[in-house]
């Protein structure tokens, strides 16, 4: 899996932005409180989606469910000004009840389609690394690791499978987004 640089500048900051919600100064989980607060301030937060999309896509937070591992692998090797049209995703992503008022909201924004796209694959991107076993923590590690097939090396029959795994799901992802138009990422 590829992860374009403006994905993995944004991973980043909206992994920061959630860091900075989970916890108070005591150290207490108040995450699910902060993200019902910033949820009610979405008015005020649907000003900023072109600029800090990370610090608005927590609202999002748990809100999308992926269908489609492959196409949201694929999708992460786009620049902001290669992705999708929001509407395309539907049969990628779904939204959790809770979410589609403030998904329509947002929506009706000038960026809005943009963003939706890029809180979905932050999200995915965090609850990949935080929920899955990540083949590679560091990306530009991988860069150093890989062999001359372009996969890095593996010692286990585990590993072999997932990048097996990994490599079906992104010719999937691939095939999926020729078919709504987009050329073949090589």
């Amino acid at each position: 899996m590829s992860i374009s640089g403006y994905f993995k500048h944004l991973r980043t900051s909206y992994q920061a932005e959630l860091d900075d919600l989970t916890s108070d100064s005591e150290g207490k989980d108040v995450l699910k409180k902060r993200l019902a607060e910033k949820r009610k301030e979405l008015d005020f937060l649907k000003q900023m989606i072109e600029l800090s999309p990370e610090m608005v896509a927590v609202i999002f937070h748990n809100a999308f469910t992926i269908k489609l591992p492959a196409v949201m692998d694929d999708l992460l090797s786009f620049e902001a000004d290669e992705l999708p049209e929001w509407s395309t995703l539907a049969d990628v992503v779904t939204l959790a009840d809770w979410a589609n008022e403030p998904a329509k909201v947002i929506l009706n924004e000038p960026f809005g389609e943009q963003f939706m796209v890029v809180a979905a694959a932050l999200e995915y991107m965090f609850h990949k690394k935080t929920h899955r076993p990540a083949l590679h923590e560091n990306d530009e590690e991988d860069d150093d690791n890989e062999d001359h097939d372009g996969g890095a090396d593996y010692d286990s029959e585990h590993d072999k499978e997932a990048l097996k795994e990994a490599k079906a799901r992104e010719e999937a992802g691939q095939d999926w987004m020729v078919e709504q138009g987009f050329d073949r990422k090589d």
